[in-house]
């Protein structure tokens, strides 16, 4: 403890023609923190010194003041050794425990109350003019419950440290600590013990847990009791749990309707309120520190559909919590190919794309008629194979929803052959080859017939010219008109003539022969008497069937007949 000893000159007072003077004698001890409990006591240490070469004149004297150290500034005096004369609230409340001539200047106070806090000065009083008022003071805080020592911030998951202080400064009570509400903690552990705090004894306990987010907001409390009175003394505090955000609360997903108004809520639960935001994608929409926050969306459009996300950070953690908003509209008008014009046996595919939520149901209808439904999604086709005549007409896309409909049309020409008069010519040319058939059968057989009979005539004749050799020849036939030598029939020539047509992807071939022969089938030899030197050795009729041409009718092998006439 380092002592300085200083006299210094402090005022210099003239009353009258008598100077006083007063001498402030410089010594630093400490400058004591005390406390006391109210209704209780309290007891100040103080020890003073002056200089070894001033001797005390008729004793040593000392005077406490309250609030100041100077007399003439009219502080409250709260005990003076000389006499009973005190300030009226210290009355019967203080005595000097100390030994002044031993320089010791310690000091009780009994039935303390708040009104009795602040700094206490000690003035010695040697006689004469050795009056020394010291500059430290004691600093007295009557309290009128424990003090709980709570560190500035609490973490959640973190060990803590709660430390009641109850004061022990009055040699006639001494206090007991006891917690309170500690039944939710999990596993607290208590300890106590006496420590010194500011030159000043305390008994101290302290809580010792693991917080949790769930004890936030939860009381705690401390209470100190003076056994052998009434005297008790508590104290509560509400715990402060610091902890990332543990739920993030919004609205389930929700469909609204297109033009419509919605408000998104997000609540979140953490300790300090975060800071809440609304994203939208990788827009943010709004941010504003609270506990909850509301985005509010009008005149929705379809763009708006999408995931919604609110994100808390309060700098101990974040969270975030998603919920879907579905805008539902009709169907848009479809968008379909333009009018076209295409061949017949070609392919085409009808093209029909649309928007709407629900997604609509697209149907295709031809002339009013259905053609095909499908649910749209995109873009959906419509593929026409093979296309025919009757293909050809206007083709409406219709989207439907539960909202409402829209359809768009197109034309489709289809470039094609008259299809009654292929039929009409497919029946024509098939009858005519069925007919060309069965008349060249019955033909072939009537030809035949006829050769074998001319073959029999002319070999009757023969023999009867043969039984009369000497009758002259024209003599034996009375009408001597025309007489043929011979009869050959010509190679007969096919023509072929195809007709080939398409139809739809079908082929039909139609085969149609004709017969065509000379005119000068018989040759003349003229009359019987023109005949009479001539020799006709034979007459022959020949039939020569052609080869088959490629893609035609086959025919049978080739053959002759022949018969002889001999005339002499």
């Amino acid at each position: 403890m380092k002592c300085l000893e200083l006299l210094l000159p402090l005022v210099l007072l003239i009353r009258g023609n008598k100077i006083i003077h007063f001498f402030l004698l410089c010594r630093f001890i400490s400058i004591w923190d005390i406390s006391a409990m109210t209704n209780s006591c309290v007891v100040i240490p103080c020890t003073f010194m002056y200089p070894s070469a001033v001797r005390p004149y008729r004793g040593t004297h000392g005077i406490w003041y309250f609030g100041q150290p100077y007399p003439q500034l009219f502080p409250p005096v709260v005990y003076k050794s000389r006499t009973d004369i005190v300030h009226e609230s210290y009355k019967g409340r203080t005595r000097l425990l100390g030994d002044l001539s031993q320089k010791n200047c310690t000091l009780q106070i009994n039935n303390v109350g708040v009104e009795h806090s602040g700094r206490y000065y000690f003035r010695a009083d040697l006689g004469g003019a050795n009056i020394y008022t010291y500059p430290d003071f004691t600093e007295l805080k009557v309290l009128d419950q424990p003090n709980i020592d709570v560190p500035a911030e609490i973490v959640s998951d973190e060990r803590l440290d709660l430390t009641c202080y109850a004061p022990d400064n009055c040699p006639d009570m001494s206090p007991e600590i006891h917690w309170m509400y500690t039944d939710y903690l999990p596993e607290p552990l208590f300890t106590s013990d006496y420590v010194e705090e500011s030159n000043t004894a305390v008994l101290a306990s302290t809580l010792t847990f693991t917080p949790r987010p769930i004890h936030n907001g939860q009381l705690l409390g401390c209470r100190v009791h003076f056994p052998n009175t009434s005297f008790v003394y508590e104290r509560l505090i509400s715990l402060d749990i610091k902890y990332a955000p543990r739920t993030v609360w919004v609205n389930v997903s929700q469909e609204v309707m297109e033009g419509s108004s919605v408000t998104l809520h997000c609540d979140v639960d953490s300790n300090p309120a975060p800071r809440i935001s609304w994203h939208f994608g990788d827009e943010e929409l709004m941010s504003e520190t609270a506990s909850n926050a509301s985005l509010f969306l009008e005149s929705l459009t379809p763009e708006q559909e999408g995931v919604y996300t609110c994100v808390g950070d309060n700098g101990y953690g974040a969270m975030n919590t998603s919920m879907y908003l579905a805008v539902r509209y009709p169907p848009r008008e479809p968008l379909v190919n333009e009018s076209l014009t295409v061949q017949e046996g070609s392919t085409i595919a009808l093209h029909c794309s649309t928007q709407g939520n629900p997604a609509p149901t697209l149907t295709w209808l031809k002339d009013g008629e259905l053609v095909g439904t499908i649910t749209a999604e995109e873009v959906n086709v419509l593929e026409l194979l093979e296309i025919t005549p009757q293909v050809d007409g206007t083709y409406r896309c219709l989207a439907e929803n539960e909202h409402g409909r829209a359809s768009s049309s197109l034309n489709i020409t289809v470039e094609y052959t008259d299809i009654s008069l292929i039929q009409e010519s497919s029946f024509y040319f098939s009858e005519k080859y069925m007919m060309a058939v069965i008349v060249g059968t019955i033909g072939g057989v009537a030809v035949i017939a006829f050769i074998v009979a001319a073959v029999r005539y002319v070999g009757q004749n023969n023999k009867k010219e043969n039984g009369n050799p000497g009758q002259d020849v024209g003599s034996r036939v009375e009408n001597p008109s025309m007489f043929y030598s011979a009869v050959k029939k010509d190679k007969q020539s096919l023509r072929k003539k195809v007709l080939k047509t398409e139809l739809l992807g079908s082929k039909f071939n139609s085969i149609l022969e004709e017969s065509t022969g000379d005119d000068s089938d018989y040759q003349s030899v003229g009359s019987m008497a023109s005949l009479e030197r001539q020799e006709l050795n034979y007459a022959a009729l020949e039939f020569v069937r052609g080869r088959p041409r490629e893609g035609g009718f086959g025919r049978g092998d080739d053959g002759s007949d022949y018969t002889e006439i001999k005339a002499k």
